[in-house]
């Protein structure tokens, strides 16, 4: 009677030490059962990829062409000034004295403000009737019509204003044995006014293939 008695007791607190092993926390413990950690979120920068002490550098603007008037000076008024220049080449001389149709001798080149006066300049090329080019002119206006400023004597020569207003002259350099199609090297020279003249200020050569 007495073993019936305890029965019920012995039960009773074998539940009660489990449920207090749960209540602690010293019960089992599942791996994985914890929630995951809140990833901590990734603040913003307001620098826009600058550190505190960096600022961002300016890109400089690509200098502009400079714009220039086209020339209103005609190829027949260059013959003219040309034929009355006692200081010009001889070799360009006769060239422009042999020239009875202007077009034949003389190309209009570029127009160029080289001197910076506001008022355009012309370049002038010179050729044989074959259109050899061998040298250049440059003409500006005056009182009393076009005159020469400058001229350079060169073969196959090519001159384009650079974005400064400095002329870069591109030639061929032939020797004696070189055939027609054919130049050893090439010359590229960049001319700006300076002190009352136009002055040379760099000189490149390159030998051909």
């Amino acid at each position: 009677m007495r073993a019936r008695q305890l029965l019920p007791a012995a039960l009773a607190l074998t539940v009660l030490v489990v449920l207090s092993g749960c209540a602690n926390g010293s019960g089992l413990r599942v791996e994985g059962a914890e929630p995951a950690a809140t990833p901590a979120r990734p603040s913003v920068s307001t620098n826009r990829g600058f550190g505190p002490a960096q600022t961002p550098t300016p890109t400089a603007a690509p200098t502009p062409a400079v714009k220039v008037a086209e020339s209103k000076m005609t190829l027949p008024q260059v013959r003219s000034s040309l034929q009355a220049d006692t200081a010009l080449d001889p070799f360009f001389k006769t060239i422009v004295a042999k020239c009875t149709i202007v077009e034949r001798c003389l190309t209009r080149g570029a127009s160029v403000d080289v001197l910076k006066s506001g008022q355009p300049q012309l370049v002038v090329l010179i050729h044989t009737v074959e259109s050899f080019v061998v040298g250049a002119v440059l003409m500006a206006d005056s009182p009393k019509g076009p005159r020469r400023v400058w001229s350079l004597k060169a073969e196959q020569l090519k001159i384009i204003p650079s974005r400064q207003g400095d002329l870069v002259a591109e030639s061929e350099i032939f020797n004696p044995e070189d055939a027609p199609c054919c130049p050893s090297g090439r010359l590229v020279e960049v001319y700006r006014w300076a002190g009352g003249q136009v002055t040379k200020v760099s000189t490149k050569e390159q030998k051909g293939d």
